[in-house]
């Protein structure tokens, strides 16, 4: 079961036993205007619930909380697709221990690469597992806990719910144990979003019952490091829910990001319709910014990079999909579109030498990883060909566990 799931990666808080059904309105194109925001979070599912974690993190100066479904602790993929696959979904292999991960959090601030880790101390975190989930193992959500908890963080743990992978909404279309698309289910009278909501902000109104606000369809290109989203695995719209009331008035942000197979070019407003958030956001003067991701190469299900598909700097301050939604967090905050393109001084360096060998030998040696029966490069994930002894390629070493086609 879990090896067929696998990379689907993928009243204040509680009491408020009534879901409001509300449709999501048609988007509106736009773009990321400046509000008045109080306060920032991040929550997610699964590969999005990775991510959420990676943000927090890394700009814990910026994100004041996070709400994770069915994830794993910061960077337990440690740039590797087999220890993502098969020690922080499943647990087949050995994978580094809370203790570990934290001590690299710390290293990696002393390098100025992540933001202080003390600076997690106090912070709201809610964390859900679902008993039924059979796509991340409960032991990996345990270690994301530890790892918040060793930090100080405020850390609520909801693994009692009998869901299975999915974000939770009292309106979502999926029975509760289902791990199907589109991934939201419905555990009947529990509300996770409301204890969610409730633990991070401290207490919630109940949801509205008809949507007030507008949903906002912008380019993602803007935000995106070089202007192109699609060679960072990001689609070409994000969506922003902004309750009227946010229009003039303070307001918090709530970054929001979806799981692997749930993205918006394959299940279309699904999370932003069912998400149960946007009933929250009018009520309680939230927006709800909802990036995409998308396919690419070596990202065949639309997740969210947190093993080091698309860059070795995935985790850090400059990976390509951080930048590109703290960026959207800095427009929605009033600090307006970031510039498309980038001037960079030309050098004359070398070019690396191309190695050519057996698909086999570059797994082997660390330059590729193998996903059902393919051959992909590290860093870029550009395909190889099949995995065996008698196919082979050329590849060049551009960064440090970046490889790419000669």
């Amino acid at each position: 079961m879990r090896s067929r799931n696998a990379f689907l990666g993928l009243v204040a808080a509680t009491g408020l036993a009534v879901a409001s059904i509300a449709a999501v309105p048609a988007p509106q194109p736009g773009t990321l205007g400046g509000y008045d925001i109080t306060g920032t979070y991040v929550s997610g599912l699964s590969s999005g619930g990775f991510l959420a974690n990676q943000l927090h993190v890394a700009y814990s100066s910026v994100f004041q909380g996070a709400g994770i479904f069915s994830a794993g602790a910061y960077d337990c993929a440690q740039n590797s697709v087999n220890t993502a696959q098969f020690a922080c979904m499943d647990t087949f292999q050995p994978r580094k221990t809370p203790a570990e991960l934290e001590q690299l959090t710390r290293t990696r601030a002393t390098a100025g690469t992540v933001d202080p880790p003390q600076n997690l101390s106090g912070d709201p975190v809610w964390l859900f597992h679902g008993t039924a989930d059979q796509t991340v193992d409960r032991a990996v959500n345990d270690d994301l806990a530890t790892y918040y908890r060793d930090f100080g963080a405020r850390v609520v743990y909801n693994n009692t719910t009998a869901a299975g992978h999915a974000w939770v909404s009292p309106i979502g279309p999926n029975s509760c144990g289902s791990t199907s698309s589109p991934y939201v289910n419905n555990c009947g009278t529990a509300d996770p979003v409301g204890e969610m909501l409730g633990h991070l902000f401290g207490q919630v109104n109940a949801p509205a019952s008809t949507l007030s606000g507008k949903l906002i369809q912008f380019d993602q290109g803007r935000y995106v490091p070089g202007g192109n989203p699609a060679p960072v695995s990001m689609g070409r719209d994000g969506f922003a829910y902004v309750p009227r009331t946010c229009e003039t008035g303070p307001c918090k942000l709530m970054v929001t990001l979806h799981g692997c197979y749930q993205y918006y070019g394959l299940v279309g407003n699904a999370l932003m319709d069912k998400g149960h958030l946007n009933e929250y956001a009018d009520t309680n003067n939230m927006i709800v910014l909802y990036p995409q991701a998308t396919t690419m190469t070596g990202n065949p299900r639309g997740c969210w990079d947190w093993w080091g598909y698309q860059s070795a700097q995935y985790a850090l301050k400059t990976g390509p999909q951080m930048v590109a939604v703290v960026n959207m967090v800095k427009a929605l905050s009033g600090g307006g579109a970031p510039p498309t393109t980038t001037t960079t001084t030309t050098t004359t360096a070398p070019v690396p030498d191309c190695v050519t060998a057996s698909n086999y030998a570059h797994t082997t040696a660390g330059r590729a990883y193998v996903l059902y029966g393919q051959t992909y490069a590290v860093g870029s994930g550009q395909l190889l060909g099949l995995w065996n002894t008698y196919t082979t390629s050329s590849i060049r070493q551009t960064s440090p566990n970046y490889w790419v086609k000669c």
